[in-house]
Protein backbone atom coordinates (compact mmCIF):
# COMPACT_ATOMS: atom_id res chain seq x y z
CA UNK A 1 0.00 0.00 0.00
CA UNK A 2 2.47 2.48 0.77
CA UNK A 3 1.34 6.52 2.20
CA UNK A 4 3.86 9.53 1.25
CA UNK A 5 1.47 10.90 3.90
CA UNK A 6 3.51 11.89 7.13
CA UNK A 7 2.02 11.54 10.46
CA UNK A 8 3.21 12.87 14.13
CA UNK A 9 2.12 11.85 17.18
CA UNK A 10 2.67 14.01 20.56
CA UNK A 11 1.96 12.32 23.68
CA UNK A 12 4.01 12.78 27.16
CA UNK A 13 2.39 9.29 27.68
CA UNK A 14 5.13 7.31 26.02
CA UNK A 15 3.15 3.95 26.34
CA UNK A 16 0.31 5.71 24.59
CA UNK A 17 2.03 7.85 21.71
CA UNK A 18 4.00 4.49 20.95
CA UNK A 19 1.10 2.58 20.77
CA UNK A 20 -0.84 5.06 18.77
CA UNK A 21 2.71 4.77 16.35
CA UNK A 22 2.69 1.47 15.65
CA UNK A 23 -0.93 1.09 15.40
CA UNK A 24 -0.75 3.46 12.37
CA UNK A 25 2.58 2.01 11.17
CA UNK A 26 0.25 -1.52 10.59
CA UNK A 27 -1.52 -0.16 8.21
CA UNK A 28 1.73 1.41 6.19
CA UNK A 29 1.46 4.27 7.31
CA UNK A 30 4.68 7.16 7.83
CA UNK A 31 4.79 7.91 11.76
CA UNK A 32 7.09 9.76 13.56
CA UNK A 33 6.72 10.40 17.52
CA UNK A 34 7.58 13.07 20.10
CA UNK A 35 6.91 12.57 24.03
CA UNK A 36 6.22 16.30 24.42
CA UNK A 37 4.92 19.93 23.44
CA UNK A 38 8.58 21.22 22.97
CA UNK A 39 9.95 18.34 21.17
CA UNK A 40 7.14 18.19 19.51
CA UNK A 41 7.21 21.94 18.20
CA UNK A 42 10.76 20.73 16.53
CA UNK A 43 9.50 17.57 15.20
CA UNK A 44 6.86 19.00 13.51
CA UNK A 45 9.06 22.12 12.09
CA UNK A 46 11.47 19.49 10.82
CA UNK A 47 9.37 16.75 9.50
CA UNK A 48 6.18 19.03 8.20
CA UNK A 49 3.66 16.39 8.57
CA UNK A 50 0.41 16.41 6.90
CA UNK A 51 -1.42 15.07 10.07
CA UNK A 52 -0.65 16.04 14.02
CA UNK A 53 -2.42 13.82 16.30
CA UNK A 54 -1.80 16.04 19.60
CA UNK A 55 -2.38 15.52 22.73
CA UNK A 56 -3.37 18.24 25.18
CA UNK A 57 -2.31 17.81 28.60
CA UNK A 58 1.57 17.96 29.20
CA UNK A 59 3.86 19.29 31.23
CA UNK A 60 5.80 22.26 30.41
CA UNK A 61 4.08 22.96 27.12
CA UNK A 62 0.35 21.98 26.63
CA UNK A 63 -1.11 20.74 23.67
CA UNK A 64 -2.64 24.49 23.38
CA UNK A 65 0.01 26.04 23.62
CA UNK A 66 2.23 23.21 20.15
CA UNK A 67 -1.06 24.02 18.54
CA UNK A 68 -0.55 27.36 18.62
CA UNK A 69 2.97 28.46 17.71
CA UNK A 70 1.99 25.30 15.07
CA UNK A 71 -0.15 27.75 13.31
CA UNK A 72 2.09 30.70 13.04
CA UNK A 73 4.55 28.54 11.35
CA UNK A 74 3.67 29.10 7.17
CA UNK A 75 5.12 25.80 6.54
CA UNK A 76 2.88 24.17 8.21
CA UNK A 77 -0.74 25.96 7.27
CA UNK A 78 -1.81 22.92 5.48
CA UNK A 79 -1.08 20.62 8.67
CA UNK A 80 -4.28 19.26 10.08
CA UNK A 81 -3.72 19.14 13.68
CA UNK A 82 -5.93 16.10 15.65
CA UNK A 83 -6.73 16.52 19.16
CA UNK A 84 -6.21 12.97 20.91
CA UNK A 85 -7.14 13.38 24.17
CA UNK A 86 -8.46 12.21 27.85
CA UNK A 87 -10.32 15.87 28.00
CA UNK A 88 -13.77 15.36 25.88
CA UNK A 89 -15.72 18.10 27.52
CA UNK A 90 -16.97 20.75 26.23
CA UNK A 91 -14.21 23.40 27.73
CA UNK A 92 -11.80 21.04 26.16
CA UNK A 93 -13.51 21.07 22.91
CA UNK A 94 -13.75 25.14 22.99
CA UNK A 95 -10.05 25.39 23.73
CA UNK A 96 -8.79 23.10 20.49
CA UNK A 97 -10.74 24.92 18.04
CA UNK A 98 -9.86 28.24 19.71
CA UNK A 99 -6.16 27.08 19.66
CA UNK A 100 -6.43 25.89 15.67
CA UNK A 101 -7.39 22.65 16.21
CA UNK A 102 -8.93 20.90 12.69
CA UNK A 103 -10.68 18.16 15.06
CA UNK A 104 -10.90 16.28 18.80
CA UNK A 105 -11.24 12.71 19.46
CA UNK A 106 -11.37 11.26 23.28
CA UNK A 107 -9.12 8.52 24.46
CA UNK A 108 -9.14 5.56 23.53
CA UNK A 109 -10.51 6.70 19.86
CA UNK A 110 -11.69 4.33 17.45
CA UNK A 111 -8.15 2.95 15.33
CA UNK A 112 -11.08 2.71 11.80
CA UNK A 113 -10.92 6.80 12.79
CA UNK A 114 -7.81 7.23 13.33
CA UNK A 115 -7.09 5.08 10.23
CA UNK A 116 -9.03 7.54 8.31
CA UNK A 117 -7.78 10.78 9.45
CA UNK A 118 -3.90 9.67 8.77
CA UNK A 119 -5.09 8.40 5.67
CA UNK A 120 -6.58 11.87 4.67
CA UNK A 121 -9.99 9.89 4.43
CA UNK A 122 -11.56 12.28 6.81
CA UNK A 123 -10.12 15.36 6.74
CA UNK A 124 -9.26 15.98 3.31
Amino acid sequence: MGSTRKILVIDDNIDAADLTAELLRHYDLDVDVAYGGIEGVAAAKALVPDVLFLDIGMPFMDGYAVARALRGEAALQRMKIVALTAWGDQSARDQTKAAGFDLHLVKPAQLSELIDIASGMQLG
